[in-house]
């Protein structure tokens, strides 16, 4: 398995474009977003958990009951959510799509981004189009993954290969989330592409398995949003044998969407609202996985931890606190905690109880974009890991201002 350039158009047959469209009032940001497969895939999603659902959810499943999709059209600046004309407005896109593109509108995934409550404007899209159609190439991953941004700071592309089945197999993704971020699914919007040739069945069941270690183990703010999805459209085209059941073929498969999503995931947690630094926890030594899975999540939760992180603080009651109210069994007196980073790593919690360690190695450790806060249970073989962010004052003034 290596990584490779290209995001969503590095598996063969896939293409894509990105616009500014007029949704968004500046006009250096795309803000319409297309990706098309030259042959109807075999396509799986999961959804947001919110009861409150934007439209394009509702049309977007509705159209992949089938299982299957040839093309994605996403807007940015504008959710479409809460809105009596939202279905209307989503399906509207989806048929744009189908007028351009010459594909029945069923086989369209939609979704849109932005503010929550706000009309949709379907003037722009209908007249960004034609440009949106015109500019589609194997070289447009880029501009599509810049459409689909909020308040992202940076466009989150990301692409892999390996051979399975004796062919070269490539997955690429585009996603966007800085806020309203937490472990519920899907957590964010999330664009993935393969050539992998897959069952809708096949496909769908490694999508829940990937998400699960994925995506699921992220959380920037507590936050569930309202239009999460994560979809995968599977091409076929590299020429491999479809995996219809489970194998080598579909454990290399697993693996490598695996590895993509957990690259997605990474930098979702790393551009979290106002982040300074991506906060990792490693859970070993569990019981199960799921307690693993429960005590990790809860670190990278914790807001009072994730201010200490934003000091280089090594406040690391904070860390026993957290894990803690954990909603799972355990025996809390055998919990070791380390913290590390590219700078080292320092011992600060041994059997349950704090042990004597040196503050200024601990802040320097600290320091570094990344840190990592290793917890061991040491009692058991499972592990799990959780991706976060640091709190700060720019969170709060991010979401201050966020419709102005």
């Amino acid at each position: 398995m290596k990584k490779i350039q290209g995001g969503v158009c590095a598996p063969l047959g896939f293409k894509a474009s990105g616009v500014h469209c007029g949704i968004r009032k500046n006009k250096t940001k795309e803000d319409l977003a297309l990706i098309v497969s030259d042959v109807t895939c075999s396509a799986a999603a999961v959804y947001t958990t919110n009861k409150v659902k934007g439209a394009p959810i509702a049309v977007t499943k509705k159209n992949l009951e089938n299982g299957r999709a040839r093309a994605v059209i996403c807007n940015s600046g504008n959710a479409n959510t809460c809105n009596a004309d939202g279905v209307e407005k989503a399906e509207r896109m989806c048929a744009l799509t189908s007028e351009y593109m010459g594909i029945p509108a069923s086989d369209v995934i939609v979704a849109s981004t932005g503010v929550i409550g706000q009309i949709l404007p379907i003037e722009p899209i209908e007249g960004g189009m034609q440009a949106l159609a015109d500019g589609l190439s194997v070289e447009g991953a880029g501009k599509a993954a810049r459409a689909i941004m909020t308040t992202d700071t940076v466009a989150k592309e990301f692409a892999a290969e390996d051979v399975i089945g004796g062919k070269i197999v490539r997955v690429g993704a585009m996603a966007k989330g800085s806020g309203m971020i937490h472990p519920n699914m899907a957590t964010l919007l999330c664009f993935v592409t393969t050539d992998a040739a897959v069952s809708p069945e096949m496909l769908d069941k490694a999508l829940h398995a990937a998400v699960a270690d994925t995506l699921n183990m992220v959380s920037i703010d507590g936050d569930t949003s309202t239009n999460d999805m994560l979809t995968v459209m599977a091409s076929g085209l590299s020429g491999m044998k479809e995996i219809d059941g489970e194998g080598e073929d579909y454990e290399k498969f697993l693996a490598l969407l695996t590895a993509v999503l957990t690259d997605v995931s990474r930098a979702i947690a790393k551009d979290g609202e106002g982040a300074t630094r991506l906060l990792e926890c490693k859970v070993t030594g569990a019981p199960d996985v799921a307690t693993a899975k429960k005590i990790a999540k809860s670190v990278v939760c914790s807001s009072l931890l994730k201010a200490a992180i934003s000091a280089a603080d090594a406040n690391w009651g904070r860390v026993l606190c957290a894990i803690g109210y954990t909603d799972a069994q355990f025996d809390i007196d055998k919990i070791d905690v380390d913290l590390s980073s590219e700078e080292g790593s320092i011992a600060v919690c041994r059997n349950g109880s704090g042990v004597e360690f040196d503050e200024d190695k601990a802040k320097k450790i600290l320091t570094p974009d990344e840190v990592t806060v290793n917890v061991n249970c040491n009692i058991g073989s499972a592990a799990a890991t959780a991706w976060g962010c640091d709190l700060t004052c720019d969170y709060v003034k991010i979401n201050a201002d966020y419709r102005t």
